[in-house]
């Protein structure tokens, strides 16, 4: 295995073990004797995935081949047996989905801490990667290893502030996945955009997951919605970007370097669309110098906490512990040819801590929230609604 490779999966096991569990799937995750079948504990339908040729309970041998067998509108939940999958996949179905990543079989549930403190924690045995990066005349799209949107129009991401023509198409409404480990390993090399994901003009939501990639490793879309819960999102340069509504709970962002900010956000009108709370809103979580950071991150620079990808971007960080690798100014202009934040930007936080939480030096564009001012943002009062997609039930 690549020396790079290696110490991947060594720091996967510190940080991208899930930290939590489904009571709803654990019963079908866990790992049964190899004579029983694996799904055992599944609900009825569930649709089993093994790399292993021998394995005489496997339906498919590819994530992709189980996900192309599904129809149209129907719910569907895919359970992966342990491994390394390389494939991309590519869901444009409407009806709910979700994928399972096996657990090991004596997983037990860590204390209800607020802050990431390591195992032991159940590891994650399932990882999904691709090595595509973004080169001439590619969208950055067509480097996604888990796309989630109607079409391949409705994934691209386009340039500029504005970005790709709107779609009159909506996918998946319920996509779920629980305890893999997403990975972009063409980004080992850190020598283009390489996207992890893309949930474009769908619901998703992740527990227990990893993303791991260095530029522009998370990507909500165009009239998509995300949650992720108990995770972990490894990046560099605006590793967190995006078009649509996204709520980060209880995550760790791992700076590898730092380029850019961690955030870089567009928005949309109001006049285009009313009441929107289309942003990104990261909660309960921490921001912490990754452990594979190269010694130059660790001496000589420090990140952003994001930058406006538009003018009316929106990004609002909630009780989040940050480290001593966040600049006291916060926030930074996109680049020369968007030299200033405009006021139509909303950057917020409330409750930051830490060394890099010191918020005395931060922008002065930048709202500081009180307690009352940050009650407004919730998960019901971003989404609009309590989403029936989101798994309410995971404990964390």
């Amino acid at each position: 295995m690549p020396f790079r490779y290696a110490l991947f999966f060594a720091l996967s096991y510190h940080l991208s073990s899930a930290l939590g569990l489904s009571t709803k799937f654990f019963p079908c995750q866990v790992q049964k004797a190899r004579n029983i079948s694996p799904l055992i504990g599944c609900p009825h339908g569930t649709i089993y995935v093994s790399q292993n040729q021998r394995d005489e309970f496997a339906q498919f041998h590819r994530i992709q081949d189980a996900v192309n067998s599904l129809t149209e509108d129907t719910s569907a939940v895919i359970l992966i047996g342990a491994g390394a999958y390389h494939e991309t996949v590519n869901v444009t179905r409407r009806g709910p989905l979700t994928l399972l990543g096996q657990l090991p079989a004596t997983p037990t549930l860590s204390p209800d801490a607020r802050f990431y403190s390591g195992p032991p924690f159940p590891s994650n045995l399932v990882q999904v990667w691709d090595n595509k990066f973004v080169q001439t005349g590619m969208d950055d799209a067509q480097s996604a290893v888990l796309l989630v949107a109607p079409s391949f129009n409705a994934s691209l991401i386009g340039a500029g502030p504005t970005g790709a023509p709107l779609q009159p198409l909506f996918g998946s409404t319920d996509f779920k996945a629980y305890n893999i480990d997403f990975q972009n390993r063409a980004a080992d090399f850190a020598i283009s955009q390489a996207l992890v994901t893309d949930i474009s003009y769908a619901n998703a939501s992740f527990y227990g997951c990893s993303f791991a990639s260095f530029q522009d490793t998370w990507y909500t879309g165009r009239n998509g919605s995300t949650y992720v819960a108990d995770s972990v999102i490894y990046g560099q340069t605006d590793y967190l970007f995006g078009f649509g509504t996204a709520w980060f709970e209880k995550v760790v962002l791992a700076n590898r370097a730092c380029g850019g900010g961690i955030v870089a956000w567009k928005g949309t009108n109001l006049t285009d669309a009313p009441g929107n709370r289309y942003g990104a809103y990261i909660s309960n979580s921490q921001i912490i110098r990754s452990p594979d950071a190269n010694d130059t991150t660790v001496t000589d620079q420090r990140c952003f906490l994001g930058r406006p990808w538009n003018d009316l971007a929106t990004t609002v960080f909630l009780d989040t512990f940050m480290d001593n690798s966040i600049r006291p100014a916060g926030w930074t202009p996109f680049n020369s040819d968007r030299p200033v934040i405009a006021n139509t930007t909303f950057y917020a936080e409330f409750n930051s801590t830490g060394s890099g939480g010191n918020t005395s030096q931060r922008i002065p564009q930048e709202h500081f929230l009180s307690a009352s001012e940050a009650s407004n943002f919730s998960v019901e009062k971003v989404f609009l609604e309590q989403p029936r997609w989101i798994d309410f039930e995971y404990l964390f």
